[in-house]
């Protein structure tokens, strides 16, 4: 199981450029902050862990408005979350060890580039045309 966030910064996704390493999926690409689930995480606190680890924010779960589940290229549980932060938390962003470096991208943007992650622009799509949440994250945090 794993978790992905499209967290926006004022009116900008927080994106990371992956590392271009040999065997790794979308090397170079754009991506969004997540990962795999650790010990017994739900997908939010997975959400919540790998934003703080990559990026240093750390979110409460109300920064959370949105979210989905659905699987991954190889078959595997993953959810996407969508959140925000005021636009002043752009100072407040400290880079991991994880990719080559950070950026904020308009959606129209993000949406456009063609070295994003292509499954992000679909669940992100999905999000901006009115798809309602997944009924088990409108009841609180989703299960793992």
């Amino acid at each position: 199981m794993g978790a992905k966030v499209a967290l926006f910064i004022g009116a900008h996704l927080l994106v990371l450029q992956r590392d271009d390493k040999p065997g790794l999926l979308w090397p170079g690409y754009w991506d969004l902050p997540g990962g795999g689930r650790e010990g017994a995480e739900t997908p939010l606190e997975t959400a919540q862990r790998e934003t703080q680890e990559e990026f240093g924010l750390t979110l409460a779960p109300n920064a959370f408005h949105w979210a989905r589940a659905s699987t991954n290229s190889i078959g595997r549980a993953v959810w996407f979350f969508v959140g925000a932060l005021p636009e002043q938390t752009r100072g407040a962003v400290r880079f991991g060890d994880e990719g080559q470096g950070w950026d904020l991208f308009g959606v129209d943007h993000f949406m456009s580039h063609d070295k994003v992650v292509p499954q992000f622009k679909n669940r992100l799509a999905d999000y901006l045309r009115g798809v309602p949440p997944d009924p088990l994250f409108r009841k609180g945090p989703p299960p793992s």
